[in-house]
């Protein structure tokens, strides 16, 4: 399915409702089937990834029953399945549950779609092992299907930070289930710190503790998470793109966004502020409006979801930005540098892509083009943003993945008054 979109006639405003947490309802649905007894998770995404943690955790032996707000989750511990789990596209649940599932005594086999088999799984794989999981790639070539057999009971492990925090969020989910202490030591800066930050409140509401002492998580042993009614917060993530189509272009508000919340993509507000938009926060709303917008520089170490939306209003500032701190950007849904650098200058951007990122001149007067995704839903999402203030008209390929985070991602640009339509 294509997505085309026109230039829209007219400056884009008015206000849409903030979706669900992706990070936050994958967590929630994890930590709920480690849990014994009933929980309830209110307004969680209903995404494909967070779908196919759902399905993985159902596989394993939990229940989950559809409510009003949100779903019931019942659970008595996960069980080893029956079958091949498979993640589909979702790297979090692919990383997450392998740290799980090597809890179990038996084997887990776990896999995902062409796109999941390219990412890399090495670094968990060898954390693992150092806590005596036997474990490894079928394939020996470092990505899924994984195979891991516990259960884990080594106490001193090690993990790379700076290819992903799905790895250290992986290990401190799984660990207090064991029966001894844990020290896992990182051998690498932590890059996108704030989604560690996320798993372990997350892990405290469920009744379960860690710490870190510099570069060093101790994780107590011989815990038990308790089941809990949690609620799904608004996802800043997401919010990011109708943020920015009203800094580019009219007024857009979002409506449902903790002004507290700890997620790292928060700092949108921030980063759009510093570019020149008018931004206005009142209680749990945030509104953009279109300004003078002046290139700057930003540190995209701890907001790598933000990167192919912040190059965007890049190309609308005037003079240069360099975005930088982004090495870990090329082992997401894509190669987010590469592909984000390609689709820019298709449209006519002047962006020179870096090996940790991309410097940008601005502004260029965008054009319409054909823009490949390759499956990655942050980059279909933020060339359609671009297509809204570029002449003539953009076909995006793959115009359904924005169902992976963000379902109503279509629904919210047409109620703005953006030019979109589908062709099969």
């Amino acid at each position: 399915m294509r997505l085309v979109v026109s230039r829209s006639e007219s400056e884009l405003e008015g206000s849409v409702c903030s979706v669900p947490s992706k990070s936050s309802t994958h967590r929630a649905f994890i930590l709920a089937s480690l849990s014994h007894g009933s929980s309830h998770i209110i307004n969680p995404l209903e995404g494909k990834d967070t779908q196919a943690t759902r399905k993985v955790l159902s596989a394993m032996g939990v229940s989950f029953e559809k409510e009003d707000v949100g779903w019931r989750v019942e659970s008595e511990g996960i069980k080893a399945p029956l079958k091949m789990l498979d993640c589909e596209n979702s790297g979090t649940t692919l990383r997450i549950m392998t740290g799980v599932s090597s809890l179990l005594d038996e084997k887990v086999v776990l896999t995902g779609d062409d796109s999941l088999k390219k990412r890399p799984m090495s670094p968990l794989l060898s954390s693992l092992e150092r806590l005596k999981v036997a474990c490894g790639s079928v394939n020996l070539d470092g990505c899924a299907p994984v195979f891991v057999n516990g259960p884990m009971i080594g106490e001193e492990t090690e993990i790379r930070g700076d290819i992903s925090s799905q790895f250290i969020s992986s290990l401190l989910i799984a660990c207090p289930l064991k029966e001894d202490n844990t020290n896992i030591t990182l051998t690498s800066p932590l890059t996108s710190a704030p989604y560690v930050d996320m798993t372990i409140s997350m892990m405290g509401t469920f009744g379960v503790s860690c710490k870190r002492e510099d570069e060093r998580f101790i994780v107590p042993g011989d815990q038990a998470y308790s089941p809990r009614s949690y609620t799904v917060p608004g996802d800043y993530s997401a919010a990011a793109f109708p943020l920015a189509a009203g800094a580019l272009s009219g007024s857009v508000t979002v409506q449902g966004l903790d002004p507290e919340d700890i997620q790292g993509d928060r700092k949108i507000i921030e980063i759009l502020k510093n570019f020149g938009a008018d931004v206005k926060v009142r209680g749990w709303d945030v509104t953009v409006s279109k300004g003078a917008l002046k290139g700057c520089m930003v540190d995209m170490a701890s907001v790598p979801d933000l990167f192919p939306i912040v190059a965007t209003v890049a190309t609308q500032a005037e003079g240069e930005t360099i975005l930088f701190n982004a090495k870990h950007l090329r082992y997401k849904e894509s190669d987010r540098i590469a592909t984000v650098t390609e689709f820019l200058q298709n449209m006519g951007a002047h962006i020179k892509e870096k090996e940790d990122g991309c410097v940008i001149e601005g502004p260029s007067r965008l054009k319409g083009t054909t823009v490949d995704t390759y499956g990655d839903h942050r980059v279909m999402m933020a060339s359609a943003i671009a297509a809204t203030i570029a002449d003539g008209r953009t076909i995006i390929e793959d115009g359904n993945c924005h169902e992976v985070s963000y379902p109503s991602f279509k629904e919210d640009l047409l109620s703005l008054g953006a030019a979109v339509e589908l062709w099969k």
